[in-house]
């Protein structure tokens, strides 16, 4: 299934927010995340970026992508935003440090090439 305009756009946020993720915390250790309030807050607000735009995919295009953990993104960013004082530096670095990666992966393919790409 090709993912709609609408979709596709958000499908670029997602990806882009995954990238973000994955580039801040290259080279960087657990340590280095827990001490660094800049690099902490950062990562958190990419990772809401990628839960927003998640939820705003159509449920046929997640539905039709369930290799795709709609659900769990869409849940960290609520937790993220809603429950922002339990929040746990462990659970975030590892989203970061072992599910983002996979998750470029996984939405690579889905995301159309971008208008003028060429």
């Amino acid at each position: 299934m090709q993912p709609s305009e609408r979709d596709a756009a958000y499908l670029w946020d997602m990806l882009e927010a995954a990238r973000n993720v994955a580039n801040m915390v290259a080279g960087k250790t657990f340590a280095d995340y827990e001490n660094d309030l800049v690099l902490r807050s950062a990562i958190e607000r990419q990772v809401e970026i990628l839960g927003e735009a998640a939820n705003h995919v159509s449920v046929e295009f997640q539905n039709a992508h369930s290799q795709i953990p709609w659900r769990q993104i869409i849940g960290q960013r609520n937790v993220l935003a809603h429950e922002y004082k339990d929040i746990a530096a462990k659970l975030i670095w590892t989203v970061g440090t072992e599910r983002i990666p996979d998750l470029v992966k996984a939405l690579g393919p889905l995301v159309p090439e971008a208008p003028g790409s060429l």
